[in-house]
C-alpha cells in the first residue's frame, strides 16, 4: 500500500514516516497543502493521512478539493484539533477517519487496516482465495495450510492484485501504489517478483494480458 503523508512538522512526520515503512508500506511525505494536492492530480495513492494545520493550503481545503475532484481515495484526518465541532467538520468535508494527536502508532496502523478493508468491500483483514489465504496484518501467506515464505516485495505485489481481484493492473499501476518517491527499483523487478509468485503459488495464479499487465481472475 502506498500512503501520501502530509504533516508540517518534521519530527513527527519523520517518526510516522519511519514507523509505517518499518510494517512495509510505501510512504510519500510532503509537508504543505498545495504540494499534496497536486501529487494527488497526478499520482495514484491508496491512502492519505493528512493533518489539517498545513502552510500554503489548510488541510480541509485540500479534503475538499479532494473529494470536489471526485477522487475517492480513503483520508484519514491526523491533527490536534480535537473538539466535536472539529471532528465533524473533518468527516462531513469527505474525511473518512479522524485521529487525534498524540496517538499511538498501534493505533495508527490499525485505522490504516480498518479504512483498507473498508474501501475494498471487506469485513476481514484476511483475504481468502481459492486454497490461498494471505494475512496483511501478520505479512503472512499460507497455501492448503502450509506457510509460504514471501520477499516483502513479493508479498506487496500479491497484496495488491488480491484485493483487485478481476481487475488488470498495468505494471506501472503496481509499481506506483507499492513504491514510494525514494525506493529503488530497476526495470523488470516487478517481473521477477511474479516470476517468484507463480514458482511459489501456481503458473496460472497470476495471469498475464499482453500489453496490459497482470491480474487475478474472478473465481467462478
Amino acid at each position: 500500500m502506498r500512503i501520501l503523508l502530509v504533516e508540517d512538522d518534521p519530527q513527527l512526520g519523520d517518526g510516522i514516516r519511519t514507523g509505517l515503512q518499518q510494517v512495509s508500506y510505501a510512504v510519500d511525505w510532503l509537508r504543505d497543502g498545495l504540494g499534496a494536492l497536486h501529487s494527488l492530480e497526478v499520482e495514484n495513492f491508496d491512502m492519505v493521512i493528512l493533518d489539517l494545520g498545513l502552510p500554503r493550503m489548510d488541510g480541509l481545503s485540500v479534503l475538499e478539493k479532494i473529494r470536489a475532484s471526485g477522487n475517492d481515495v480513503p483520508i484519514l484526518i491526523l491533527t490536534a484539533r480535537d473538539t466535536v465541532a472539529d471532528r465533524v467538520k473533518g468527516l462531513d468535508s469527505g474525511a473518512d477517519d479522524y485521529l487525534a494527536k498524540p496517538f499511538d502508532l498501534d493505533e495508527l496502523c490499525a485505522r490504516i487496516r480498518a479504512l483498507s478493508r473498508r474501501h475494498s468491500g471487506r469485513a476481514s483483514s484476511l483475504i481468502k482465495y481459492r486454497d490461498i489465504v494471505l494475512d496483511p496484518m501478520a505479512h503472512s501467506l499460507n497455501k492448503n495450510g502450509e506457510e509460504i515464505n514471501l520477499s516483502t516485495r513479493e508479498f506487496k505485489i500479491l497484496q495488491i492484485l488480491f484485493e483487485n481481484i478481476g481487475r488488470v493492473l498495468s505494471r506501472e499501476r503496481i509499481e506506483e501504489s507499492l513504491f514510494g518517491w525514494d525506493d529503488s527499483l530497476e526495470s523488470n523487478a516487478t517481473e521477477v517478483h511474479i516470476h517468484h509468485l507463480r514458482k511459489k503459488l501456481g503458473k496460472d495464479l497470476i495471469v498475464t494480458i499482453r500489453g496490459v499487465g497482470y491480474m487475478i481472475a474472478k473465481e467462478s
